[in-house]
């Protein structure tokens, strides 16, 4: 099977997070950058379906030079190749209509994508890409059988569980409980090392950099006032003291 994977590079999920002053985009000096913790999921699905029915995984990303780190690791992971389309930043449509471009040369069987990213979290680009390639999509996938050029894939909704079942080439979105990604083993992380990436220019795979949609401004939530600690040793006067907090000052009684 020809299978690709899509990943994002994000800021790492236990990473202090700071605003600019002009409210442009987030402070990255000396953030942690690692695989969007969706995507790792489509890697992770990606490599069991190769190795139950053979054949290999491409990486599949876009973003700046050091997205080139996240595509080494899932080539730790076990992905055979990967392809980086350089572009410092991009909206969904644009991110999709990269990915789309790069991936038709590829002629994939399957493509999976995180169902969102962790710093964005628009949930747009699977969507579009499956628009774009104009093949069947499936998303925020918890389970999934490939069998007889079919996918039969499992959709949490409220209350219940959708099957739904479609042919192939599709893009599968992944949710987590959809598998558990292994860690790169040592030998992995050597290896990846030597795999091939080929790297694209975004202009040159003819996609508009020109964005559909921007930001406007970022703005941090704002700061929590300071928690109250009731003291004493009296359980009954602490909770008397906290029930006339929560009703004179809290007000939620």
């Amino acid at each position: 099977m020809n299978i690709v994977a899509c990943v994002k590079q994000v800021p790492d999920t236990e990473a202090l997070i700071k605003v600019k002053a002009d409210g442009s985009g987030i402070e990255e000096g000396g953030i942690k950058w690692v695989m969007n913790p969706y995507d790792e999921y489509g890697v992770e699905e990606a490599l069991k379906l190769k190795e139950a029915n053979g054949g290999e995984v491409t990486i599949v990303s876009l973003g700046p030079a050091r997205a080139m780190e996240t595509i080494r690791t899932a080539l730790a992971m076990g992905a055979e190749k990967g392809v980086h389309i350089t572009i410092d930043e991009a909206d969904a449509y644009n991110t999709a209509a990269a990915l789309a471009a790069a991936i038709k040369e590829i002629n994939p069987d399957i493509i999976f994508c995180g169902q969102r990213a962790i710093d964005d979290d628009s949930a747009q680009v699977g969507s579009i890409l499956a628009e774009l390639l104009e093949i069947p999509q499936v998303t925020i996938v918890t389970g999934l059988e490939v069998a007889d050029g079919k996918v039969k894939a499992i959709k949490p909704i409220e209350g219940a569980q959708l099957v739904i079942e479609s042919p192939m080439p599709c893009v599968i979105t992944a949710q987590k409980g959809l598998n558990e990604p292994r860690y790169a083993s040592l030998p992995g992380i050597m290896k990846a090392k030597k795999k091939p990436v080929d790297v694209k220019d975004a202009a040159a795979l003819g996609v508009s950099i020109e964005p559909k949609a921007k930001v406007i401004k970022m703005t941090p939530p704002p700061e929590r006032a300071p928690g109250k600690i009731i003291g004493g040793d009296d359980p009954a006067v602490k909770a008397a003291e906290l029930a006339k907090l929560l009703r004179e000052e809290a007000k939620v009684i």
